[in-house]
């Protein structure tokens, strides 16, 4: 049974950061392509950040763009998203998730990914 479990989420001030780790188990991830995605309250789940397969291209929403880095450590079977500058608007249930076949830009989409963890909630106080 493949599984994704997402840890490191807690609360934090606004401009401070945190790192997220995925730990995959089950099955190894190591020719998938990894992704992060969130949810906040009221709002439906949004891309993040996703790398492909050996970690040499990695793509980002917007608004995190200059300020979120993602990276894998395939030798753990880890996923690592590290959040620097964190603002409000950051709070939300983080999730990571492992795509199938998916690469580029179709990393942004949700539905690429057929392996999901069960989240992990950052909420930055201004």
């Amino acid at each position: 049974q493949a599984q994704l479990v997402e840890s490191g989420g807690g609360l934090v001030q606004a401009g401070g950061s945190l790192r997220l780790s995925c730990a995959a188990s089950g099955r190894t991830f190591r020719s998938y392509a990894m992704g992060w995605f969130r949810q906040a309250p009221g709002k439906s789940r949004e891309f993040v950040a996703a790398l492909n397969w050996n970690g040499g291209s990695t793509y980002y929403a917007d608004s995190v763009k200059g300020r979120f880095t993602t990276s894998r450590d395939d030798a753990k079977n880890t996923l690592y998203l590290q959040m620097n500058s964190l603002q409000s608007e950051d709070t939300a249930v983080y999730y990571c998730a492992a795509a199938g076949s998916a690469y580029g830009p179709a990393l942004a989409d949700r539905n690429e990914y057929p392996y999901w963890g069960q989240g992990t909630q950052v909420t930055v106080s201004s």
